[in-house]
């Protein structure tokens, strides 16, 4: 049977509602910015020597940031799968008793990519050995190329985007690795169309939200400045919605002007950031969704 395959691309291109969730909205953003606030605390630790304690904070960011993920992608296969979305801290609970899951499905993908590599690399040693070294070559560098192509590719496309959406849907690790195998062998270049379809709306999500950031913090910049004479520099004004902290400007050699307002400004500028990363993140997770149940569904 065919692949329906304008059905699953309609099905991908709903995704862009995804920031009408709003329970999936906030769960992303309280994760990222639970994460950023750790993750900051990691640097004041580096930055004061200590090693130790600054790698449990960067653990920590990076494990609300994973089960933060996790939370917003059980809520948005909700959406996805037209059920009633699931309250956050359900979500939540959810995402810690799962999450393990989307890990081993991925280590156990990684490990294999590993092997390969490893044997790669073994290959290329013995191309050192005289008389066999020069033919080898000959065969393993085409084959390296292809390889290692063909394993990044595969990561992006299917590895990486549909491990999640299969554990959301209700897969155990092995499920999700049967499901992996099976688009690997069946169904890669469909899988990859619908994947590329998802990576375009991101980046047209990405690029309409920078120009409403860019133009609308310009503007406001102009109109704080000019038109009611607050006297903070514009560059300052700016640097909380380029992603910016206090420390991270103060580190560019530049010094905090404008008292409380120059640090509310950092502060406000930090929150724009956060929606402006949020955003896209929302519709690249929605899309994943839409390509494991467009896939599934059919089968």
């Amino acid at each position: 049977m065919s692949f329906p395959l304008l059905p699953a691309l309609a099905r991908v291109l709903a995704s862009i509602d995804a920031p009408r969730n709003l329970r999936a909205l906030y769960a992303l953003l309280a994760g990222f910015c639970m994460a950023g606030l750790l993750l900051a605390t990691a640097q004041s630790s580096a930055a004061r020597g200590d090693d130790l304690l600054s790698a449990v904070w960067m653990g920590l960011a990076l494990a609300v940031a994973f089960f933060g993920v996790n939370t917003t992608g059980l809520m948005l296969m909700d959406q996805a799968r037209g059920l009633p979305v699931r309250e956050p801290q359900d979500a939540l609970a959810d995402a810690l008793r799962s999450g393990h899951r989307v890990l081993l499905a991925l280590l156990a993908c990684v490990a294999l990519a590993a092997a390969g590599v490893a044997v790669l690399a073994g290959l290329l040693w013995a191309t050192r050995w005289p008389w066999v070294g020069a033919p080898l070559l000959a065969l393993v560098l085409p084959a390296g190329v292809l390889l290692l192509g063909g394993v990044a590719f595969v990561l992006v496309v299917l590895v990486g985007p549909l491990a999640g959406p299969a554990v959301w849907a209700g897969q155990r690790s092995a499920g999700v690795l049967a499901f992996l195998r099976g688009r690997l062998r069946h169904g890669l270049p469909e899988t990859a169309l619908l994947m590329a379809a998802v990576y375009l709306l991101v980046a047209l999500t990405t690029a309409a939200v920078s120009f409403v950031v860019v133009s609308g913090g310009k503007l406001l910049a102009g109109l704080a400045i000019l038109g009611a004479g607050i006297e903070v520099p514009a560059r300052q004004l700016l640097a909380g919605v380029q992603g910016l902290g206090p420390r991270s400007f103060g580190a560019s050699g530049l010094p905090l002007e404008g008292g409380s307002l120059g640090m509310a400004a950092l502060v406000g500028g930090g929150v724009v950031f956060a929606l402006a990363l949020v955003l896209p993140t929302l519709v690249w997770l929605r899309g994943c969704c839409a390509v494991y149940l467009a896939l599934t569904e059919r089968d």
